[in-house]
This record gives C-alpha cells, structure tokens and sequence, in this order.
C-alpha cells in the first residue's frame, strides 16, 4: 500500500489562474462596488453579449433589415432619436437643454439585442468583393471611439490598437484625415492587418498606417501632432481573467507584469498627452473595474502633465453618455472620473472605463 511516497510540490494541483483572479476580484471589488459585486461578479461569469458593427465600407444594404427582423437595433441611433424627442419636449416648453447628440457621430452603426435577449449574431459574410459585412465586438467597447467624436480630417492616433475593433469603428465614422495604428505587439499587428484587409476598402487602408512601435516612446517619434488620441491600454481584462485559463494576466509566472500595469498604462497616456495637439483631445479606456488602473492613472497623468511638461489637462463631463446609452448599458454612478460600464446579466457588456482629456 504505502510503495511510494507522492511528492506533492511535483503533483499538487496548480491553482488556475482564473481562480486567482476571482479571488483578487473579491477582496478588491466588493470593497469598491460595494452591494453591486455580487450581481457583476455573476455576470463577469456568464457569457458575454455582443454587438454587430455595421462595415459600412461592405456592400450590405440587406443587413440592418435583416438584423431588425430578428428584434436587433442600432443602440446609437435609438439613443440620438430617444434624445431629439426629448429635446424638442424640453423646447415645447421653453426650457433650453444641453445638446446631447451633436458630441455622437450617427456614421457608426451597431446593433444588439435587447436587454435580457441573449440571442447570438451569425458569423460574419463577405459582400461581392470580399469585405465582410459586420463585426461582432462588445458594444461597450464603442464608448470610447464615441467619445473621441472624431471630426472631419482629424488625424488620429490609435496607441494601442491590436486586435482592432476600436480601430475599425474611427474608420467607420469616414472622418479620419490619417490614422495610426500602433501597437507594441507584432504577432497582434497581424492580427489588426487581417481586420483591415477583412474590412477595409484598399483606398481606405491607405490613410491608415500600422507601426509597432513601443507606446510609451510614441511622444518622441511624432510628439503634438494629433487632433484625436485613443489610448485603450493593456490591463487586466478582467473578464478574459476570470474566464480563461490561456494568456491570464493572473498566472503565477506574469505576477511582476500584472503589479507592473498601472505604471504601464501611467506611461502609455502620458505618451498619448504628448502626441495630442494643444487643443486635441484624448481618450483613456480600459476594460477592467480596478480603480487603480482607471481614475487613479487618469489623476497621476494630470498631475504630471502639470508639474513635469507644464501642459494643463481638462477632464471632459461625459455623464451624458450615461443618459444616452442608459437603455443599452449599466454604468456605475460613483466614478470620481470618466465612465465605467458594469457587466449586468441583462446587459452583458464591458467591464469598459473611459475618460476624455483635453490637452489644453
């Protein structure tokens, strides 16, 4: 019975990652969330919902009526005519209002189910010359691409671009004078080429130009010179963490990498308030809940535009983002700075923070 002794450091079960990561979670959300965790936590565990972004660039005029068939709806154009009636009420009563749609570009098309509908998309279809006719995304993740508001013949830098949702939606609005597309990883460049080359028109694609150059140096190679910064850092992706066992920022071997972030991201938009314009404005997103990757990096970046580069850096109000897309999306009502979209059960979308600064 007792012929070997089992060396229990050699066969001892790994704990997961995934494990690790809810584990981290807990003891750090439910303090921050407070009542709400346990409700975001179920979701964060359930699958997630996505939207289809309209390619606008395909030819596939059947495709919204064959996306409201099934009780689909663009979630940015319902939220703009939701805001016009409201407006024109607001006026029919001599009161003047903020005007809420003008900052939201109505080019960008995307449909998702109802709240509560977990009905999935159909895969993608090419159109006669190839370009597939949506792309299925976390609508969440079009928050921040909203709030950039690119204007006609901005330049636009996309800082951390890979895989290439966001970078797909800035060319959907058509304003794009130029877009950069960078990001750090090479094997994820490729990945952002086959999204523009699956989606893109060849006259299109070359207003775009894809580098993989180090973020954090990006200020030194091309500093002020862009209207529109979109800085989408990488983070915990909490929602691939506590899912996932393959590439988890949570496994043991990547722990210095995951302490590490918040510095990294630190850089990366400081490296993004340095590319902008006096003037332009920037939009710093993560896909995490942790404070100390969202306002707390937003907070240390004014302060050291301020005290090191003498640049003043305005945070811009979006709380009318919440009132927009307050029917597609759950957002968190305490954030000190910016926006964050809770995954909910009935709206499973984000973890998704954003916040925008203008570089004065």
């Amino acid at each position: 019975r007792h012929r070997h002794k089992e060396k229990w450091a050699a066969t001892a079960p790994r704990i997961p990652s995934t494990r690790l990561a809810l584990h981290h979670f807990d003891t750090n959300y439910s303090l921050h969330l407070g009542a709400l965790w346990p409700s975001v936590r179920a979701a964060l565990l359930c699958e997630q919902k996505y939207g289809a972004l309209l390619n606008n660039f395909a030819a596939a005029d059947h495709v919204p009526q064959e996306l409201e068939l099934l009780d689909a709806t663009d979630f940015i154009s319902e939220a703009l005519q939701k805001v016009q009636q409201w407006q024109r009420e607001m006026m029919a009563q001599a009161e003047m209002s903020p005007p809420l749609c003008a900052s939201i570009s109505s080019k960008i098309k995307c449909y998702t189910f109802p709240r509560g509908d977990i009905t999935r998309f159909r895969p993608a279809r090419p159109d006669s010359l190839g370009l597939l006719d949506y792309y299925l995304m976390d609508a969440a993740s079009l928050l921040p691409v909203l709030a950039l508001n690119v204007q006609p013949g901005d330049f636009v830098l996309d800082l951390c671009a890979a895989p290439g949702g966001k970078t797909l939606a800035l060319l959907q609005t058509g304003f794009c004078g130029h877009l950069a597309a960078n990001d750090v990883s090479i094997s994820r460049t490729k990945r952002l080429y086959q999204i523009l080359h699956s989606y893109v028109p060849k006259e299109v694609r070359d207003t775009v130009s894809v580098t993989s150059y180090d973020g954090r140096d990006w200020d030194q190679a091309k500093g002020g010179t862009f209207h529109k910064v979109l800085v989408d850092v990488p983070c915990t992706t909490d929602r691939h963490s506590a899912m996932e066992e393959d590439n988890n920022i949570f496994h043991r071997r990547r722990t210095k990498e995951r302490q590490m972030l918040p510095m990294l991201q630190l850089q990366l938009l400081m490296a993004g308030i340095l590319a902008a314009k006096p003037g332009a404005e920037v939009v710093y997103s993560t896909c995490s809940l942790s404070p100390l990757q969202n306002e707390c990096v937003v907070e240390r970046a004014l302060d050291i535009a301020e005290a090191q580069f003498n640049i003043t850096v305005h945070v811009e109000d979006l709380s009318h983002f919440r009132t927009l897309f307050q029917d597609t999306f759950f957002f968190f009502s305490d954030c000190r700075l910016g926006e964050l979209v809770l995954p909910h059960l009935t709206a499973n979308f984000g973890p998704m923070y954003f916040c925008k600064l203008r570089r004065m």
